[in-house]
C-alpha cells in the first residue's frame, strides 16, 4: 500500500527488497525496525508500515 501511494502521488523513491538484498535486514534491525515496508525521508521521522497521514505530508 505504500508503494502504490507513493507512485499514485508521484512521490520519488528508491525500493530496497530485503528478499534481493538482505544484508539491508541487519541496517533495518539496527536502527529498531522489526517489520517493513520502513520508510525514510528528508524531513520526517523514519517509521515501519503504512501510514497515510505521514504520506500525506510527502506528497505535499
Amino acid at each position: 500500500m505504500t508503494k502504490h501511494y507513493l507512485t499514485t502521488h508521484n512521490i520519488p523513491f528508491t525500493e530496497h527488497n530485503i528478499n534481493q538484498e538482505p544484508e539491508y535486514i541487519d541496517y533495518l534491525k539496527n536502527k529498531g525496525f522489526q517489520m517493513v515496508p520502513v520508510l525514510e525521508a528528508d524531513g520526517l521521522q523514519a517509521f515501519s508500515g503504512f501510514r497515510p497521514d505521514a504520506l500525506k505530508q510527502l506528497a505535499g
